[in-house]
């Protein structure tokens, strides 16, 4: 295959519908929006989960529960996998949240929270939104300090 023999999928070929543009077009006079009703005219624009005034599904449907809007979610990293980015060269002694988002552990902006999972041989100095009990006493085993971002 060379760039030259590439063709277009057939649904790309398609021409689009031009339509008002006569009685012999086939698509002309009302153009293809049928005769009267709230669809017909020019100012239509249909509201999302109207169901011709029905009651929509969404109002149906029985709601519960509390979410709360002051929700924090921190993405969670383990000791363990720390200690394997460390072992592969990906991530120095000090650690903070900008050298785990380089080593594509976590996503930009994201709150990150250490768990305790895994074992820790090096001395690392590790800064993270938050710490888990266990993550704090195995890095401190391993001789490393914690620092919270406030």
């Amino acid at each position: 295959m060379k760039l030259h023999n590439i063709e277009a999928p057939v649904p790309n070929r398609k021409t689009r519908k031009r339509v008002g543009r006569g009685e012999g077009s086939g698509t002309g006079k009302q153009s293809g929006r049928g005769h009267k009703g709230q669809k017909s005219g020019s100012g239509y624009s249909r509201t999302l989960g109207f169901e011709g005034g029905q009651m929509p599904l969404q109002r149906r449907i029985p709601k519960f529960g509390f979410k709360n809007p002051f929700r924090v979610s921190y993405v969670p990293v383990n000791v363990g996998r720390i200690q394997e980015l460390v072992d592969a060269g990906r991530l120095k002694e000090t650690i903070t949240v900008a050298d785990l988002v380089d080593a594509g552990v976590v996503k930009k902006n994201a709150r990150v929270k250490i768990l305790g999972n895994g074992e820790l041989t090096k001395a690392l100095t590790i800064t993270a939104h938050a710490f888990s009990k266990s993550a704090e006493e195995s890095i401190s085993k391993a001789g490393g300090k914690t620092e919270v971002i406030e």
